[in-house]
């Protein structure tokens, strides 16, 4: 249920496109139903994760810019700007803390179950920061090279495909790893 609650503003954005073929709009129901999820979100928790109020973030500001400027290409940019800052933090997070952020957020994730030797997390760290740099230069190609309807399938469709293929190749190199009495290398 989470889930679907997370891409409800990327759907408002894509029926609303589809239905109206009118960007404008789709970037106004984007902005209002993220600033919406981010309210209730708040509302019900009494916290908001950083990356969805990133995104937000980057939503209204590069909607705003967009809608005033009457320029799309702005709004084109969002997932590009947010694939590039999680590729920077990926990788900063090398050198900063004591281990790089994709091992703390997955084991915090599994309650610290998840072990891997230190080699694999920095290996996994600097996968998923090449994968977003990779993403978001894909993102910028589509946008400037296809037509807007294109573009909005791609978003749709083909970022999130991107992320599972990512997850599942992830999921698979993982699993060797993994068993039931997990030995590391630390």
């Amino acid at each position: 249920m989470q889930a679907l609650l997370d891409f409800l503003p990327v759907i408002a954005f894509f029926a609303t496109y589809v239905i109206t073929d009118d960007i404008n709009l789709a970037m106004i129901v984007i902005m209002v139903t993220i600033s919406l999820q981010v309210a209730i979100t708040w509302l019900v928790t009494r916290t908001v994760s950083r990356m969805l109020l990133a995104s937000a973030t980057l939503v209204v500001l590069f909607g705003g810019i967009s809608l005033y400027l009457d320029n799309p290409i702005f709004f084109k940019w969002k997932p590009t700007v947010l694939y590039w800052i999680f590729a920077l933090v990926l990788a900063g997070s090398h050198f900063i803390g004591e281990h790089p952020i994709i091992r703390r957020m997955m084991q915090s994730v599994s309650d610290g179950g998840l072990e891997l030797p230190d080699r694999v997390w920095i290996q996994l760290n600097f996968a998923w920061a090449a994968f977003f740099t990779f993403a978001g230069l894909t993102n910028i190609y589509v946008a400037y090279r296809y037509e807007e309807a294109t573009w909005v399938n791609f978003k749709m469709f083909g970022l999130l495909g991107m992320t599972l293929g990512f997850l599942v190749l992830q999921s698979l190199w993982l699993s060797k790893y993994m068993s039931d009495n997990p030995e590391t290398d630390e």
